[in-house]
């Protein structure tokens, strides 16, 4: 007896297709478009106070020193445009390029330092287990005092019968002209200074930058057999540099505007030997009342610092700056 079997429902189905894909409805766009737009213009009040504050304290300034350096501008009002004079005479004027040699020197001794003292200080307090919160705060103390202090205090260490020739001498040297000796030797006196009073801000950016990186990383490299210097250079050092741009980019401007320390410790001297960009702008803005000679010498700073910012970001980050 043969027994007939009915066709299996799921054979006879049609074949299932990919469902067609809708269009949101006219309505729903647009209501999708006004709320990014609401949202744009949400964030924008919340950053509108801090652009403001650009604006006047930062843009605002900036144009209008670069409006004054084309001009002969006087204390009593007296304005008188002038065009170009002020930045020609800037490049036949051997003062500024003086200054310009002085602070070049001063910022290659003060920017390597300072950043190999705050990295390496970030890498020790990044080893501390137990009171790494008060190693922090005393190494921090430099910084929170005033540059005028740290100058006479320094002044007092490096002079000719402070505490640091006193040293020396008992060891048979000297004694030091630190601060009245020829110009490498004052500028690396003073580059020292401004690196005792300022590597704690860059260290803790490094200990941020530090405590930032996945362990998990470090411990493959440990796995792998790679020693401390290896698991540095390969995975520390790359990981920290986007750190390292903004320190490196911070402490150029920093060295550029040297100013404080040079004018309480040395005021400028000897012959000229620690006379820097900015103390050449006070000398002209402030002593000779040259205002828009002054504003010429800091718009020229201005484009200095903004070209070694956007070279030193190719360098550290090794690819075309937009």
């Amino acid at each position: 007896m043969s027994v007939k079997t009915s066709p299996s429902p799921v054979s006879d189905s049609p074949p299932l297709r990919d469902p067609v894909p809708t269009r949101p409805h006219p309505n729903r766009r647009a209501a999708l478009r006004r709320l990014k737009r609401r949202e744009a213009v949400t964030g924008l009040l919340f950053v509108l106070p801090t652009l403001l504050i650009f604006g006047v304290f930062k843009f605002f300034p900036i144009g209008g020193a670069g409006a004054m350096s084309l001009t002969r501008y006087r204390l009593n009002g007296d304005v008188t445009w002038v065009g170009a004079e002020n930045y020609t005479r800037l490049l036949s004027d051997p003062h500024f390029w003086k200054s310009l040699g002085v602070t070049a020197t001063y910022v290659l001794l003060f920017v390597p330092l300072i950043i190999v003292v705050s990295l390496v200080g970030a890498l020790l307090l990044n080893k501390l287990v137990r009171f790494s919160g008060t190693f922090r705060a005393v190494l921090f103390l430099p910084y929170l005092s005033s540059f005028v202090m740290a100058g006479i205090i320094w002044t007092w260490i490096f002079d000719g019968d402070g505490p640091l020739n006193a040293a020396l001498g008992g060891l048979g040297i000297g004694p030091v002209p630190f601060l009245s000796g020829d110009q490498l030797l004052v500028l690396a006196s003073l580059a020292l200074v401004s690196v005792w009073k300022g590597f704690g801000y860059s260290m803790l950016v490094f200990l941020a930058g530090l405590k930032a990186q996945p362990a998990e990383v470090h411990e493959a490299a440990r796995i792998d057999g790679a020693s401390s210097w290896q698991a540095f250079r390969h995975v520390t050092l790359p990981l920290l540099k986007p750190v390292l741009f903004f320190v490196l980019v911070i402490e150029t401007i920093i060295g550029f505007q040297v100013f404080d320390t040079i004018y309480v410790m040395t005021g400028g001297g000897p012959n000229r030997a620690s006379h820097s960009l900015i103390y050449f702008l006070y000398d002209e803005g402030f002593k000779f009342l040259d205002f828009g000679y002054a504003a010429a010498i800091g718009i020229v700073l201005f484009v200095i610092v903004l070209l070694l910012s956007l070279i030193q970001r190719r360098f550290v980050e090794g690819k075309e700056t937009p």
